[in-house]
């Protein structure tokens, strides 16, 4: 029996990689017979640098940065050799030809800018920025001399527009009365866009390839723009809403004025992720946008894995609607039914809807459990319910 682990992260709990290694646990110890093919998922947040370079054989560069309130973040970004990524990979990438030794970058918004460095209490968008993300860029093409570059925006805690990054990178944010803004020690954040009259400077033509790993299509601006869906989530009051709107649309005029970039920009698929830092970098560094389940199941040969597999058992924090939208667990799902493999879902909890439309879901939480109880307990509960599903 041939059994492909392909786990998603358990959100404040277990990485992808660690909730693998739980329902591993289970199988060896009911059935040493079997192999186990390990297959963590990555949706371009959290573990996407570690999991796509660990998985072409590459290498992790470590380097402290500027988290996203200015704090020191320790970060790290991949290598990787380019003929070491599937050929399906590469396709997507829509690379210019690359030499098969060429160093391909793979960088994690999260692991400098993200949610999860912040507390609770200190998640403000007005406040924050994505320098340490351009820091990591740059570290990449200048000090490791990666060829081209592939950036994952999942979890970040930011509204900045890429401000931050692209300060990094080369452009210059100026006052009315000439001030430069020092973006090392002060970052245009949101609360500063009132003091900025120009920008200046250009991302260098040097700068590698850029690719952004991105499965929303939420516009820059409006009712499912950035701020208005995900701001909530990195500590937007409601009545902060309109004025960051505002203020958001005052600097991207002024951005793609800058760039030379129509207007219209704002208006694409995907221009709001990660707080606008897709627009950002579309506006001003010639970045493009890859679909970033398509790109993650291609890097990872899913699809041969599922084909080679006699049993699938796949999951995350949460499984409900949204995870059948055809990303991460509810991808795996839907591929291994189509190749009628059996598969097992193992979540953490679920909608009730779901639950009723999909019977080999198994929720892995003790019923009654509190929630803290459950995130601190979440190795220990998945072990035990693969065991109880596979006896």
């Amino acid at each position: 029996m041939r059994v492909l682990l392909a786990f998603d992260k358990f959100k404040n709990s277990l990485t992808a990689p660690q909730a693998c290694e739980a329902a591993a646990r289970a199988l060896r110890e009911s059935h040493p017979d079997w192999l186990l093919d390990h297959c963590p998922l990555a949706d371009g947040g959290e573990g996407f640098a570690e999991i796509l370079t660990l998985a072409a054989s590459g290498a992790l560069q470590h380097a402290i940065v500027a988290g996203p309130r200015d704090q020191p973040a320790a970060a790290h970004l991949g290598l990787v050799s380019a003929n070491q990524i599937p050929a399906t990979a590469r396709a997507l990438l829509t690379l210019p030809a690359l030499p098969d030794d060429a160093l391909v970058a793979v960088v994690e918004l999260a692991q400098a800018s993200g949610l999860a460095l912040l507390t609770p209490e200190s998640r403000d968008p007005w406040q924050t920025a994505t320098h340490g993300t351009g820091q990591l860029i740059r570290l990449a093409a200048e000090k490791y001399g990666a060829q081209a570059v592939v950036l994952g925006v999942g979890g970040s805690a930011t509204n900045d527009l890429g401000l931050g990054a692209l300060g990094a990178l080369g452009l210059e944010f100026f006052t009315e009365t000439g001030e430069r803004f020092d973006v090392n020690s002060h970052p245009p954040i949101p609360a500063r866009w009132p003091q900025l009259a120009r920008i200046a400077g250009i991302v260098p033509a040097s700068l590698p390839p850029l690719r952004i790993a991105c499965d929303v299509d939420n516009p820059l601006l409006g009712p499912r723009g950035a701020a208005a869906i995900y701001g909530p989530q990195k500590g937007l009051r409601a009545a902060d809403l309109r004025r960051l709107e505002h203020a958001s649309a005052r600097v991207a005029l002024m951005l793609c004025a800058h760039s030379g970039q129509p207007d219209t920009l704002m208006d694409a698929p995907g221009a709001g992720a990660a707080g606008g830092i897709a627009f950002g970098l579309l506006c001003a560094a010639a970045a493009q946008l890859v679909s970033g389940s398509a790109l993650v199941a291609a890097w990872l040969d899913l699809d041969a894995r599922l084909a080679a597999a006699d049993l699938v058992l796949t999951g995350e924090g949460r499984f409900d609607a949204s995870s059948l939208a055809g990303k991460g667990p509810g991808a795996v799902v839907a591929r291994a039914r189509a190749l009628g493999k059996p598969v097992h879902v193992f979540a953490g909890t679920t909608a009730t809807d779901t639950a009723k439309t999909l019977p080999s879901l198994n929720i892995i939480t003790p019923a009654g459990m509190p929630e803290a109880a459950a995130l601190r307990t979440a190795a220990a509960n998945l072990t035990r319910a693969v065991a109880a599903a596979f006896p």
